[in-house]
């Protein structure tokens, strides 16, 4: 499945979610709500609160990070429930496309009224 191809399950996933708990819980709460919606509806592998390990030069460097969900290894997302997106949250996201070499991110605001406006898809220009 393409990355495009889940980008559009997880923002319909995401989109549902929303519609039922409504907005301003918290980050923990639609993070559950989503596995779930991706692994038993949409029968989706995703890993939760999944760390990756950072490495330089071929060596760990002891420090990594964990993303909020993993999608078929093919897209990050991340949840966040605030009143506005703030740019380091963006920042964040693209270092863990680039330190994963994954291409496609999603930042996902569940704190807005209107979900579509919390939805920033961000992409690794990875050479193809």
């Amino acid at each position: 499945m393409h990355e495009n191809e889940i980008s559009s399950i997880i923002i319909a996933s995401a989109i549902l979610v929303h519609r039922s708990l409504g907005p301003g819980l918290l980050e923990s709460i639609y993070e559950a709500a989503l596995y779930y919606e991706l692994t038993k509806n949409r029968g989706l592998n995703v890993k939760r609160q999944y760390s990756f390990e950072v490495f330089y030069d071929g060596k760990p460097m002891g420090k990594g990070f964990r993303a909020d969900l993993v999608v078929e290894n093919k897209v990050i997302i991340e949840l966040k429930s605030v009143s506005e997106l703030s740019k380091v949250f963006k920042k964040i996201l693209y270092s863990y496309l680039v330190l994963t070499n994954i291409r496609l991110g999603l930042l996902l605001n569940f704190n807005e009224v209107y979900l579509k406006n919390g939805i920033v898809r961000m992409v690794n220009n990875l050479d193809d």
